[in-house]
């Protein structure tokens, strides 16, 4: 799984030049990403602690974020796993990953953790995924 998240992650990269466009899936109002590259701006985190930031109270978000910062286990090969917390991007570059529901989509960010910068797979609400143009 890890391998494939790490093949899936360069194979992304390396489609530099694709083109970017939302469409609307037959049958259903929620828009699908149709892009490899993008840039999000706002809140991601590990799936769980993302479900959970959703679910805080507008006027409790920021203390989440500041409580909850985003961990992850690195293997010897620096592959992160075993994520847990959330994070601020702001026009970070990503690729798209896989849809999680329709408000939610899984990216892979490269996330600044305690020992350095490395791709996760993250979360984060699809209204602030920008397909690179």
């Amino acid at each position: 799984m890890k391998y494939l998240s790490a093949l899936t992650f360069a194979a992304v990269i390396a489609a530099a030049s694709s083109v970017a466009t939302a469409q609307t899936s037959a049958g259903n109002d929620t828009p699908k990403l149709q892009c490899a590259i993008g840039y999000v701006t706002g809140v991601g985190g590990a799936a769980q602690s993302f479900r959970d930031y959703l679910a805080t109270p507008d006027r409790d978000k920021y203390r989440f974020v500041a409580d909850n910062p985003i961990q992850c286990k690195i293997s010897d090969e620096g592959r992160a796993s075993g994520c847990t917390g959330v994070t601020n991007l702001s026009r970070e570059k990503v690729s798209v990953y896989d849809d999680v529901d329709n408000a939610t989509i899984a990216v892979v960010a490269r996330v600044e953790l305690e020992h350095g910068t490395y791709p996760v797979i993250i979360v984060v609400r699809r209204q602030d995924v920008k397909c690179e143009e």
